[in-house]
């Protein structure tokens, strides 16, 4: 037998059924063994990269150079020598979304990479339309200076990059736990609430200070709960009419619930709301505050514990050890100081259009205004996300 070539068949041209399976048959007869195989189609049209290593044998090549000219294709042959392996079995994902995704941004996610030394294997457009998202196959990466890197190319570009290892258990997600105020909804509910009661601005002042972890949650939480007291509890009748869900919600949740995510809400407000957002969107689970009620209306008092940041972490074990799903397989999403300890025991922790204490303590940040986006994160490109309105 004579000495085996490594060769590289490089296939290009308008894509059709059949193309894939023509050309490994004819490598089949060849006995040619298959080392490394690549396609991607854009824009009908067809990249197809296959390595191989097989015997001096003209006969395969004409035949290759046949079948491409059957079908309007191109091909060409190159001598690779051994395949090159994944240097140090580093391997990262990066993904790159932002409203639009043109050659500057792009530009600096690729030189970030390089300068961390890595090489870009693969580039697959996970969205298109009113946000643009890439993922991007790197190897041989330094872990530290990829992930300062591509965060300095971020800030410059007002686009968001997330860089998650290459593992199994990044496409191994299986729960997701969302907060409710200013991430699954666009409103914070304690705000409306505080309208009905003609105490908007204290409340809010309140809020604000919460959320940017100046003041003790559980503390803010029964002073605003305070200035509730006396309201019918027909007033959730109204709050939930006005409430606006962030765009893209819907498809979020659905998509999760069609791939057999699990999926839970938890919030620091109140049961009245999240239990109505689990029946409506689907959510296996649910917890809030329970607040007390005395003759239809509102003590300005509190039943039970507090959901805070340190029991929306406790929630987040609970509901994966009732599911059977390793902490390494979750996912959390939220937007305020509430959501630290959360994110932080995820799997996945990501800020979602945050305040900049979390942002700077999540593994990634979203910060275009569609809850949907976090899908791209996960590996889910747009082809296989619902389709119904947001």
């Amino acid at each position: 037998m004579t000495d085996r070539r490594t060769v590289l068949v490089h296939v290009t041209g308008p894509d059709r059924p059949g193309i894939t399976s023509g050309l490994l048959e004819i490598l089949a007869r060849a006995q040619a063994e298959l080392l490394d195989m690549e396609q991607f189609v854009v824009m009908g049209r067809l990249t197809l990269d296959v390595v191989v290593a097989l015997d001096e044998d003209r006969t395969v090549f004409r035949d290759l150079l046949f079948f491409a000219w059957e079908r309007s294709l191109h091909v060409e042959f190159e001598d690779v020598g051994a395949p090159r392996s994944t240097p140090g079995g580093r391997r990262h994902a990066v993904t790159a979304i932002g409203a639009e995704l043109g050659p500057a941004p792009m530009g600096a996610v690729a030189s970030a990479i390089a300068e961390a030394g890595g090489n870009i294997d693969r580039i697959r457009r996970l969205a298109w339309g009113r946000v643009v998202g890439y993922e991007l196959l790197v190897t041989g990466a330094d872990d530290a200076r990829l992930r300062a890197g591509l965060g300095e190319a971020a800030r410059l570009t007002g686009i968001d990059v997330a860089v998650q290892r290459a593992d199994l258990e990044r496409r191994a997600k299986r729960l997701v736990v969302l907060d409710v105020d200013s991430t699954l909804l666009r409103d914070e509910v304690v705000d409306l609430l505080a309208a009905e009661a003609g105490a908007a601005d204290e409340v809010r002042s309140i809020t604000q200070a919460a959320m940017e972890g100046r003041l003790d949650f559980e503390e803010s939480l029964r002073r605003r709960v305070r200035l509730l007291a006396g309201l019918d509890v027909s007033v959730f009748d109204r709050v939930l009419a006005r409430l606006r869900l962030t765009p893209g919600a819907r498809r979020f949740v659905g998509t999760l619930r069609r791939l057999g995510f699990a999926t839970a809400i938890v919030s620091g407000g109140f049961t009245p709301v999240t239990d109505v957002l689990r029946e409506r969107l689907g959510f296996d689970y649910a917890y809030a505050n329970e607040l007390e009620v005395v003759d239809g209306r509102l003590t300005g008092e509190l039943v039970g514990p507090i959901v805070d940041r340190r029991r929306k972490a406790e929630l987040l074990e609970e509901i994966a050890e009732k599911e059977g799903i390793p902490l390494e397989q979750t996912v959390a999403v939220g937007d305020g100081a509430n959501d630290l300890d959360m994110l932080e025991r995820a799997g996945l922790g990501i800020a979602f259009n945050a305040n900049a204490p979390v942002v700077e303590a999540a593994d990634t940040t979203v910060s275009v205004p569609y809850l949907d986006a976090i899908l791209f994160l996960l590996g889910i490109g747009a082809d296989e996300i619902e389709t119904a309105p947001g």
